[in-house]
């Protein structure tokens, strides 16, 4: 148990140093910079749909595409954009990966190769 408790802390050690590097950082804030706009995004236009419906019933009822009226074309197109949400973050998860492995290398290497 005792040497459980010293990797555990030697680990955690480990990724502190690393979490404390201007890399560590610059990544953090390149994820921020990507998730929250994209998060506000997506908030905003899952919650047009009740608020339109709610406050413009009559123009989200109106016929826009043989019987489709505004409310569920908009219904839809959440669907799209939650797609190309996820999309978009698979490709941007797959940066943020490969800058990860760079900055463990970089840790690895001022550690000795460790």
């Amino acid at each position: 148990m005792p040497e459980e408790i010293i990797a555990s802390q030697e680990t955690r050690a480990g990724w502190d140093r690393i979490a404390a590097t201007p890399e560590f950082r610059g990544l953090m804030t390149t994820k921020k910079v990507f998730i929250i706009p994209v998060f506000l995004f997506f908030l905003v236009y899952y919650f047009a749909l009740p608020l339109l419906v709610g406050l413009a019933p009559h123009w989200m009822s109106t016929k826009i595409m043989g019987g489709a009226n505004r409310a569920y074309v908009f219904a839809l197109s959440q669907f799209v954009v939650a797609w190309v949400i996820a999309w978009r973050y698979l490709k941007a998860a797959g940066k943020f990966d490969r800058r990860v492995q760079e900055i463990v290398a970089q840790a690895d290497e001022s550690r000795g190769g460790k």
